[in-house]
């Protein structure tokens, strides 16, 4: 079910007023919130709910042993991130690892082969009898599987350690793991913020509604007015890159940093604004990335729920900077490859990872200096981030490690002949960067933004330009597929 589809409008225009109804009623609100989540959930597939229903309830009983047995803690925590990494490592990563071990086998001069992974589950399903007409013929990988599991993680392992209260209410427990605002595109929530908003009774406020179709309002207007319209180019160029020129190839890319921030970016918004709407405040997720003046800078502004997420459960494990430079080096650098891998099963999302890994190694102390947080211009700074993140996206964007080469080369190698494009995408896409530069800079011009006439001027101009330039669509969301 995507947000900008009438089915969604239906869908909430039903729950919605349930919602208000019972509210009051703790018990009842979770209740209702659970069933319109796995309704949300399952309108994709039915069949995800068996691993989401099974994966949330494998570490809510963990998190129960762990309470009544203090010997065997580290045993209920070990089943539980085995059984969170064995669900996601089957069925994200399981057909790039055979794939890949294949072709060394056959470097090798062996002919033995590894059987396809959806031949795994069709053994178990003949061992109870299942007909070969109900066998898996491909490994389908569940929508969001990476958001909500790594939600339900972050539960145990701060449960683990302590830092949270074991939540008693199985239904609160799956309704904070699969709360349908969020779910399948984050951002991930923690318990300590989510879980004690399910376990009170929500205060709506006049604020609440303004700035929740507010934020939905501007999330909807990125996702269909901005991210779906660059992607006909960019959708154009990067499937057929032999087909292009530099100058294309350039915009492309450049197109396409827009397009998945514009994307995901927008879904969270989305997804803030109706969680507010219910008296719900989710995290902060996406704080203008482009405008950041330096790498590290940068990812404190992009997807801030995953950041976090790595810093707290990979980085600090790993020994965070507690033990001196080389060390604090290893495990930034682990840390960035492995969010790469954590973005998808492909070289091309390990190099992408690796290459901010680099980036962010080489300009660690250089940003820390005064020369460069005093002496280089802001908006310098600010090109110079958006030119490194732009060129790693070619990775996180080519269908493979062949186009991505291919583009580099011809970026560099080929003619310079003017390419056919949209004027309004490169309209759309200056005034975009140019208000996030305004609002994040210290003019005056930034207080003008902040005028209440200013801000309802703007969300008067996206209501028209929807109402009359954008068209219906029902893409789905880039992260959808993570």
């Amino acid at each position: 079910m995507l947000f900008h589809t009438w089915v969604f409008f239906v869908f909430f225009l039903i729950v919605y007023p349930v919602y208000l109804f019972v509210r009051k009623n703790n018990q009842l609100m979770n209740v209702w919130l659970l069933i319109a989540s796995y309704t949300f959930y399952g309108w994709w597939n039915p069949y995800y709910l068996l691993l989401l229903f099974g994966t949330s309830a494998v570490d809510y009983l963990m998190v129960l042993f762990m309470e009544r047995s203090q010997r065997t803690r580290k045993l209920w925590l070990i089943i539980s991130l085995v059984s969170n990494f064995g669900f996601l490592g089957y069925f994200k990563y399981s057909g790039f690892l055979t794939e890949n071990l294949n072709s060394f086998i056959t470097h090798l001069g062996l002919s033995f082969r590894l059987p396809d992974p959806a031949q795994y589950p069709n053994a178990l399903l003949a061992l109870v009898g299942v007909g070969e007409d109900k066998f898996f013929t491909q490994v389908i990988l569940p929508i969001g599987i990476s958001f909500h599991t790594f939600q339900s993680m972050s539960y145990t392992i701060d449960a683990y350690f302590g830092n949270i209260k074991t939540e008693r209410s199985f239904v609160r427990f799956l309704t904070f793991v699969s709360f349908f605002p969020q779910l399948v595109a984050g951002p991930i929530e923690r318990a300590r913020n989510l879980l004690p908003q399910l376990q009170g009774r929500p205060q709506i406020t006049q604020s609440d509604i303004t700035d929740g179709l507010s934020l939905f309002l501007v999330g909807f207007f990125k996702k269909v007015a901005i991210a779906d319209y660059l992607s006909k180019y960019v959708d154009k160029v990067y499937d057929a890159p032999a087909q292009f020129q530099a100058p294309a190839l350039i915009l492309a890319t450049v197109a396409f940093a827009w397009q998945i921030y514009c994307d995901f970016s927008g879904y969270t918004d989305m997804a803030r604004g109706v969680a507010r709407l219910m008296g719900f405040h989710l995290m902060l997720n996406f704080n203008n990335p482009y405008a950041a003046v330096g790498l590290g800078d940068f990812w404190a502004r992009w997807h801030i729920s995953l950041s976090t997420w790595f810093k707290d459960y990979v980085y600090f494990p790993l020994g965070g900077n507690r033990n001196g430079l080389l060390h604090t080096y290893r495990n930034m650098f682990l840390t960035m490859v492995i969010s790469g891998i954590w973005h998808g099963a492909a070289w091309t999302f390990v190099i992408w990872g690796a290459l901010h890994a680099i980036g962010r190694l080489v300009t660690r102390q250089l940003e820390r200096t005064p020369f460069y947080r005093h002496s280089v211009p802001k908006i310098v700074k600010q090109l110079l981030v958006f030119a490194f993140v732009t060129f790693t996206w070619i990775f996180f964007r080519a269908q493979s490690l062949n186009d991505a080469w291919l583009i580099i080369s011809r970026i560099f190698s080929s003619g310079f002949a003017a390419p056919q494009f949209p004027v309004l995408m490169a309209i759309l896409i200056l005034a975009v960067w140019a208000y996030q530069l305004l609002y994040t800079s210290d003019s005056h011009l930034k207080r003008l933004l902040e005028l209440a006439p200013v801000r309802l001027g703007l969300v008067l101009l996206m209501v028209v330009y929807l109402a009359i330039v954008a068209q219906p669509s029902t893409k789905a969301f880039i992260y959808f597929q993570f």
